[in-house]
């Protein structure tokens, strides 16, 4: 056999192909069925050099297959693995002595301290457990992870910080790790120390906390709540920072009266507190420009504790006008607000709005007399709270310097409420036209058309929709705001609103800038979103009409408020009077 006989054609490679696949067992006897047993040296062993190449090759890819499998597998044993990434908690848990007598203290309400763990009673039951997670490197992946999470910017009128979803369902390994630890031996911990049993369901999420933001005055009740508990895994940290966790007493009415306690943060130190009608705490202000004030938090459902009666804050009492004539209008205020016409554009853009801003509302020289006599120290200023509502200062009637007491006097007078009207369309005076006047004139008509007409029919009595015209009335203060001044929404604010005209006059506030808050924020009640914000401006009187299921809060002025300087001084206060006039 030559090599010219071993070019094989087209038909021949099939051909040979499918012997190659018959013969496979039999290696080397790949020959033609009358073919010698045997062949020559000279003959070309095409068909099994092949052969033998090609099973190699399967073998070398099977191998290598093997080896991927084998790596893949290896790679899903090692995610199984990270996703059952187990934590240990500090070991003061697993101490049976140490649980009973943390126990018998919290039943006895008595402070005890053992090792990093710390339990005070007062203002109300707290807990501290320093190097929570054993693991130094668990706890750098777990903060690794938290901050990679999305975050959501939270505010409203309690609170202004970032947040993460709910984490019941990452799957980030130390996540997960700390969460099975949560639900599990630290819930059994926690029950049987409170002797209660909590749900296996827990609250948790992630939240950042930086330069101006701010968690106000609550007490954490909501139905199902328990224990709330926080997790710091923040830098080194100083009270300086702010950002701390205060703790607030309780007065005969269980509102609260004032920081007792604050708790700085502190890497890997857990907190924890029951939640009751007392346990009003609140995050102070973040002053650091370059720290992050990060936790993880959230709250053991279980039975609610009992709950007195809430409280209800007596009435602002109210006051009709006093008797004081359009002297003091065209003493104090700029003229272009006392034209007739004037005052109907102001109206008719009122009417379609429900507010208005109107600038340069006093004269010049008296704004600025006011605003001078102000800043003197004759004044006396009370701090309003409780916390859980307002904090901000209010002067007191009888120290009023002569300038402001005359201003106090025009925004209660007489005259200044049939201004307003005028600007309103609203009935704050008896003279100012009411649904009355024009139901009357509706039944005059009436009556003038049946007589021209002559048709009979009952004639409509006069009195037949009369109602006794309500005294207008007015509620006012005259208040102090500096850094850390805020009011707040309450639940028992929405049973008790009504429909009433609001009136804002700033001072001392050249330019306020929106980042500073200290604005006054108007929302439907039960929504988030804001219906309208009314920001303090130098001389600029503002009025808003308000239905029944509109409230309003005034926004926490941060710390950026007191950077802004004012000559050579910084600003110290703004003030306003603020007053609300109804029907």
């Amino acid at each position: 056999m030559n090599m010219s006989k071993c070019v094989p054609t087209t038909p021949s490679i099939l051909k040979h192909c499918e012997r190659r696949v018959v013969c496979e067992p039999a290696l080397f006897k790949c020959n033609e069925p009358n073919e010698p047993a045997h062949r020559k040296d000279s003959e070309p062993l095409t068909s099994c050099v092949m052969t033998q190449f090609n099973r190699d090759s399967f073998i070398q890819k099977m191998n290598c297959k093997r080896q991927r499998d084998d790596s893949e597998n290896a790679e899903k044993g090692k995610k199984r693995k990270k996703r059952e990434e187990r934590v240990k908690l500090s070991p003061l848990l697993e101490d049976e002595d140490v649980k009973k007598e943390v126990k018998e203290a919290w039943s006895q309400r008595a402070q005890y301290s053992h090792g990093g763990l710390e339990l005070d009673c007062q203002p109300f039951p707290h807990c501290i457990i320093r190097n929570f997670i054993q693991s130094d490197s668990f706890t750098e992946n777990l903060q690794r992870e938290l901050l990679d999470l999305n975050f959501h910017e939270k505010s409203n009128d309690l609170y202004k910080f970032n947040q993460s979803d709910d984490l019941k369902k990452r799957k980030e390994p130390h996540i997960t790790g700390l969460r099975a630890a949560l639900f599990g031996l630290f819930r059994s911990w926690l029950g049987e120390v409170l002797g209660v049993e909590l749900e296996p369901t827990v609250d948790v999420s992630c939240a950042k906390y930086q330069y101006t933001d701010v968690l106000l005055c609550h007490d954490d009740e909501l139905e199902g709540r328990r224990v709330a508990f926080i997790l710091y895994l923040v830098p080194p940290w100083e009270s300086s920072d702010g950002g701390t966790l205060d703790l607030f007493s309780t007065d005969d009415h269980f509102q609260p009266h004032s920081v007792v306690k604050s708790l700085v943060p502190s890497w890997n130190t857990l907190v924890l507190f029951e939640v009751s009608p007392v346990s009003f705490h609140q995050v102070a202000e973040v002053l650091s420009e370059d720290k992050c004030r990060l936790s993880l938090s959230g709250w053991f459902h279980g039975p609610s504790l009992e709950r007195p009666p809430r409280h209800i804050e007596p009435p602002f009492p109210r006051s009709p006008h006093l008797p004081r004539d359009e002297t003091l209008l065209l003493e104090w205020l700029n003229p272009l607000y006392l034209d007739v016409d004037y005052q109907s554009q102001v109206q008719q853009e009122f009417e379609d709005s429900s507010e208005i801003q109107l600038k340069n509302f006093l004269k010049e020289e008296k704004f600025k007399e006011v605003s001078e006599a102000l800043r003197s120290t004759d004044v006396q200023w009370t701090k309003q709270g409780p916390p859980n509502r307002r904090c901000y200062e209010v002067a007191s009637l009888e120290s009023f310097p002569q300038c402001v007491s005359a201003c106090w006097e025009l925004l209660c007078s007489e005259a200044f409420f049939l201004l307003l009207s005028n600007f309103t369309g609203l009935r704050l005076h008896y003279l100012s036209p009411g649904d009355e006047d024009e139901e009357e004139e509706k039944d005059q008509e009436d009556e003038e058309e049946r007589e021209a007409t002559g048709s009979s029919g009952d004639t409509p009595s006069a009195n037949k929709n009369y109602k006794e015209p309500s005294t207008p009335v007015c509620v006012g203060e005259l208040r102090r705001w500096a850094h850390g001044g805020y009011t707040l929404l309450h639940d028992g604010d929405a049973s008790r609103a009504e429909y009433a005209l609001d009136l804002l006059l700033p001072l001392s506030c050249p330019d306020w800038q929106t980042e500073f808050g200290g604005f006054t924020s108007y929302v439907a009640n039960e929504e988030d979103e804001e219906l309208l914000m009314v920001y303090p401006e130098e001389n600029s009187l503002a009025l808003v009409y308000r239905d029944k299921e509109t409230l309003k809060f005034v926004k926490h002025i941060n710390h950026r408020s007191s950077t802004l300087p004012i000559g050579d001084s910084c600003r110290r206060a703004v003030y306003d009077f603020s007053f609300v006039y109804y029907e």
